[in-house]
């Protein structure tokens, strides 16, 4: 039931990491504050398609 989802970063866009969700539990979009290696800080990284 697990699904592989991505996150990109809302600042530049540029989508940096994989991970996996229960989208029966979690519906909504996840977002996480992570580090993005183009923008070289820690920014909020949101749920793509």
């Amino acid at each position: 039931m697990r699904d592989i989802i991505t996150l990109s970063c809302t600042e530049c866009k540029r989508r940096n990491y994989t991970t996996t969700k229960n989208k029966r539990r979690t519906p909504d979009r996840l977002s996480f504050k992570k580090y993005c290696a183009f923008c070289r800080t820690h920014t909020l990284h949101r749920e793509t398609k």
